[in-house]
């Protein structure tokens, strides 16, 4: 039987960061800065980034790091491969072009070590379809349930396709952000534990709600977070296990402070620990947080 988390995770050390100019137009969390130069922006990016790996080790996670590569700025974002425990991986089809350099044949190579990929979705690319992996795809892992906010970065026709060949059943539905567009990526608004669920159901457009909620309630308990606590970046957390196999929430200090007193005793009803680091720089310039910078080694 499937587990919902695993004990290892993958961080992407970066060789360059600055605010991705090909994202920016579907990423509404991002923001410019012409007055920081590129190799003040990676200095900045690397202080959190070492923080984050260096908190996550003392909390007992098994922690695996790779290093980037320049011309990929959201290189410390590895959602574009997702790993199963049949051994396999799957390698997702990005929006970006210095994303798609992200899957660069050393890392692939090494991923390749433990697991066999299965499918390869990169041809994608060149017709403008694009799934993002575990950024467009929020799984239930136990019980074979992928939710999807359907934007240009998550393609549903594609979304079908990958739960077709993977035995999942995808509940999609559209979304409006604080901008009333699309909310570029799903795993920032919601995410899926062994026996917690927590989502912003408020940004997702009205015909879809009812559905989406009677899925999640169906298999796990439920915490609804507001708009503006989405945009503090309470929905990209992640369940990760230690070595001694306790269940932790991982997410940023911008997220901790986000959420109430009274989320967080319920949170510590289902963790043994809420694990969060200061993110805000990469979270301001990158537009993604804790989650977006883990890859899940099953």
């Amino acid at each position: 039987m499937s587990t919902q988390s695993t004990n290892h995770i993958l961080l992407i050390k970066p060789a360059e960061f600055y605010c991705n100019e090909q994202t920016i137009e579907t990423n509404h969390y991002q923001i410019q800065d012409h007055k920081k130069t590129k190799d003040i922006m990676l200095q900045e990016a690397l202080k959190e980034f070492n923080n984050f790996e260096e908190i996550l080790e003392n909390n007992k996670i098994k922690v695996t790091t790779l290093m980037g590569q320049t011309g990929c700025p959201d290189n410390i974002f590895p959602n574009w491969a997702v790993s199963y425990d049949d051994q396999t991986i799957d390698i997702f089809s990005m929006l970006g072009k210095n994303r798609r350099l992200e899957k660069s044949d050393k890392h692939i190579s090494f991923l390749n070590q433990t697991y066999d990929t299965k499918i390869d979705y990169s041809a994608f690319e060149e017709q403008s379809i694009h799934l993002e992996g575990t950024s467009s795809l929020v799984l239930d892992r136990v019980n074979r349930q992928a939710y999807m906010g359907i934007s240009a970065r998550s393609d549903p026709n594609l979304a079908h396709q990958w739960c077709q060949s993977r035995d999942y059943e995808l509940i999609e539905f559209d979304t409006k952000s604080h901008t009333g567009d699309a909310i570029y990526h799903t795993d920032v608004m919601m995410y899926i534990g062994t026996k917690l669920a927590v989502i912003c159901s408020e940004c997702i457009v009205d015909n879809s709600r009812a559905l989406v909620l009677e899925r999640l309630q169906s298999t796990h308990q439920i915490m609804e977070i507001s708009s503006e606590q989405l945009v503090s970046f309470c929905g990209n957390c992640i369940e990760v296990c230690d070595e001694e196999s306790n269940l932790h929430l991982i997410m940023s200090t911008t997220a901790y402070q986000g959420y109430s007193n009274e989320q967080k005793e319920v949170l510590l009803k289902y963790y043994k620990s809420i694990i969060h680091s200061d993110l805000e720089f990469i979270e301001k310039y990158g537009g993604g947080s804790a989650r977006c910078m883990i890859m899940e080694l099953f």
